[in-house]
């Protein structure tokens, strides 16, 4: 006998039984169900989204009439590579970048307002 086993307990192995009523192949079923309910729900949607606002940015041209991220309307008068200038007034014009262009208006929207 060990000075160790008076103040700690030893451990000895017991037989393991199996839980009554384990789900058995479904516990393994369970994630795959999860991730491809999670694609379809969330991860599917949010590329479409993408892919839909990258052929808007690809269609854009000069005078189109278009609205920012953070919300001001104007017309494109010049495209890069990265930067679009806006023109939000007469001789006021703001360069954005590409991605924060957020949708394209229908022309003659900026003058009936």
């Amino acid at each position: 006998m060990n000075l160790l086993d008076l103040v700690i307990a030893p451990a000895y192995a017991q037989a393991t039984t199996p839980a009554p009523g384990g789900l058995g192949g479904m516990s393994f079923l369970f994630p795959i169900v999860l991730i491809a309910v999670m694609y379809f729900l969330m991860i599917r949607p949010q590329m479409k989204r993408q892919k839909e606002h990258r052929a808007m940015l690809d269609k854009l041209g000069t005078g189109d009439e278009v609205i920012t991220n953070g919300g001001i309307a104007g017309v494109v008068r010049e495209i890069g590579d990265s930067f679009i200038t806006v023109e939000i007034a007469d001789n006021l014009r703001v360069r954005v970048q590409k991605g924060a262009i957020a949708t394209v208006l229908p022309k003659g929207t900026l003058k009936s307002a």
